[in-house]
Order: structure tokens, then sequence, then C-alpha cells
């Protein structure tokens, strides 16, 4: 079971990880005419990604867009990577108790 709680916690990881740098590419061409902002649908990537792989990023429909045809909002991204580095250290948190349980059954394991 904790194989499988770890391997699904390194999968959760790395999409976030995905979404971070996508987040941090909308941000670094907010500047540039005619982008249109992208996202990762987190939820049903995270179904996805347990039987298909890597995510995939996609245009995100209903965003205002600039007279020049951008539409990335800093504000928008900035929650974004916000919320996503919630959700990386609550994942984070769940490894380290993972390895902590494990550490544990070892050592009581060898009467430590």
């Amino acid at each position: 079971m904790l194989d499988r709680l770890g391997g699904r916690l390194e999968q959760y990881m790395n999409l976030l990880s995905a979404r971070q740098r996508q987040v941090a590419s909308n941000i670094a061409t907010a500047d540039t005419p005619g982008y249109k902002t992208r996202d990762i649908d987190f939820q049903a990537e995270f179904r996805d990604l347990m039987e298909n792989g890597p995510p995939r990023a996609v245009e995100v429909a209903g965003l205002q867009a600039k007279n020049d045809g951008n539409n990335v909002s800093l504000d928008r991204e900035a929650r974004l990577l916000a919320e996503n580095a919630l959700r990386f250290s609550v994942a984070a948190s769940l490894a380290r108790a993972e390895i902590r349980a494990v550490k544990s059954a070892i050592q009581e394991g060898k009467g430590v």
C-alpha cells in the first residue's frame, strides 16, 4: 500500500510541477502580442495521469484579451502560483509522513 501511495504522491507532485512550469510560462509571455493563456485541467489530468502519462496544457477559454490579443492576467497567474505552492507543500508533507512511517517500521523491526 505504501508503494502505491508513494507512487501516487510522486505523480501528483509531478503534475503540480508541470502546472507550475505552465503558469511561469504564462507570466513570461504576458507581454507577447496574441499569446493565449494555457493551463492544465488539474482534476481531469490527475485522473488521466494514472492511465496515460504526462499532462497536456490547453488554452484557457473565457479570459479577457488586451488590445494586442494577449489574455494573460498576472493576478490570475499569481493566484495559481500560490495555490499550486500550497498543494505542493501539502503533498510534500504527506510524502515526509510516509517516509517517517517507513523509517519507524524499519527501526521497530530492528529492535532499536
